[in-house]
């Protein structure tokens, strides 16, 4: 994933996180993790399973909470020429 996708994904992130920390705590990351799931698709899911496996990844603390939430794309949704165990 080039260095441009990757800033571009966790600016996306992080501005979902930026409105759904005006929730309730305990329905914050539910928030981040069902507009992620409803509208990013499985490879930028993927790729953001590959930041939030790195610890320094730029992602606020809300995005990583909400990780555990978050559907894991399977292989079979992944586009051709896309390792989804890489």
């Amino acid at each position: 994933m080039s260095h441009d996708t990757q800033a571009k994904l966790v600016y996306m992130a992080n501005q979902i996180a930026t409105f759904f920390a005006t929730q309730p705590e305990s329905e914050a990351a539910q928030g981040v993790a069902t507009h992620i799931n409803k509208f990013w698709e499985p490879r930028m899911r993927h790729q953001l399973f590959e930041m939030l496996e790195r610890e320094e990844n730029g992602l606020s603390p809300l995005v990583v909470q909400a990780g555990p939430l978050i559907k894991r794309p399977a292989a079979s949704a992944m586009p051709a020429g896309t390792d989804a165990s890489a």
